[in-house]
């Protein structure tokens, strides 16, 4: 391994493209959106295939919520054109609504009523036969671990339970997309946890697709096939987690060493490294491949340089975002690589 070398750029793989060749679920060229003199969306594209978990990242307004609006036909955009499940979003925006789900960030559930009550109000909205909704309510209590509680008014649920009848809610018409913006907002990391276990099988199990927007960077990390970035209205970066993670220089490989004689033959040895003599460390550049990792191995297993640990550092998606956003002029992914990643 040359230290000096360049971290690469991130070589297109079998899950740049989410969902292969499958068909878009959602997709959008152009849209743009804004209010008065203030520009919310610039211009951005989006190609979601079906079966995917999508997630947009960005600071507060960033347009995550506009995207989703616009989507979800809540309200037009003022330029571009976009599909949702196979139908143009201002021309058939009943068909696209026959399709999504929503849920906002914050629960819409009616805390006067009883879970049970919830579901059958929505089961009514879909016109559902009065048997059809019980039974679809029941299936989704069990599926969502509330039947004990179905009786019980939501006014006395916990933040968690009250997300999770609102997800519950979401599923009582069958949706094929579902929308979900910041779905763990204010809920305790056991509770955050449960609902990205109930994410992951709405997709396992059923197909759907989940457009997913959050500022919890772990959730996009555990839940999605594809992220982009978006910041001042403009998509600044996309790909999987590992492809983002390698846009953002600092990986690097940690040896500690028994003593200063070893650092510093290893320091000799390795060239371009950061060395700390205090904590008798080496920081080797690299971008956190096993390639590079067995590189170093290999060195220290051919030298007499005795080295007492060895760890390996790469950025995590709090260095991307915090690299990628807050700029008006922020570094985007090379169009090829974009190109490779739909």
């Amino acid at each position: 391994m040359d230290p000096a070398s360049p971290i690469p750029a991130p070589a297109p793989s079998r899950t740049s493209a989410p969902g292969g060749h499958r068909a878009a679920a959602i997709s959008a060229v152009g849209l743009r959106k804004s209010y008065g003199e203030k520009v919310v969306l610039d211009g951005i594209d989006l190609r979601i295939p079906e079966g995917t978990i999508f997630a947009l990242l960005g600071p507060n307004g960033a347009g995550k919520t506009t995207t989703v609006e616009i989507l979800s036909t809540l309200i037009t955009a003022d330029a571009g054109q976009a599909q949702v499940g196979g139908h143009e979003v201002t021309k058939d925006a009943d068909a696209v609504r026959r399709r999504i789900g929503v849920t906002g960030q914050f629960a819409a559930v009616d805390g006067l009523l009883t879970a049970e009550e919830n579901l059958l109000l929505m089961a009514d909205l879909h016109h559902l036969s009065r048997g059809e909704g019980r039974r679809r309510a029941a299936e989704l209590l069990e599926r969502f671990e509330l039947t004990e509680a179905a009786r019980k008014n939501v006014a006395t649920f916990s933040g968690g339970m009250r997300r999770k009848l609102d997800l519950a809610m979401t599923l009582v018409g069958r949706p094929r997309i579902i929308f979900l913006d910041e779905p763990t907002t204010g809920l305790d990391p056991r509770s955050r946890r449960v609902m990205w276990e109930l994410i992951r099988n709405l997709v396992a199990d059923q197909g759907v697709t989940i457009f997913l927007t959050t500022q919890y960077l772990e959730e996009a990390d555990q839940l999605a096939d594809h992220i982009a970035v978006l910041d001042h209205g403009k998509l600044v970066a996309e790909g999987t987690a590992e492809q983002l993670k390698r846009l953002i220089p600092g990986g690097h490989v940690r040896v500690r060493f028994a003593d200063q004689t070893h650092l510093a033959t290893a320091a000799g040895i390795f060239g371009v490294a950061t060395r700390d003599d205090e904590s008798l460390t080496l920081q080797i550049p690299s971008d956190g491949s096993l390639a590079d990792l067995r590189a170093v191995l290999d060195v220290l297993d051919t030298t007499e340089v005795r080295a007492e640990s060895l760890t390996v550092h790469t950025p995590d998606l709090d260095d991307v975002f915090l690299t990628l956003t807050g700029r008006q002029n922020a570094t985007t992914v090379p169009a090829a690589q974009k190109e490779s990643n739909r």
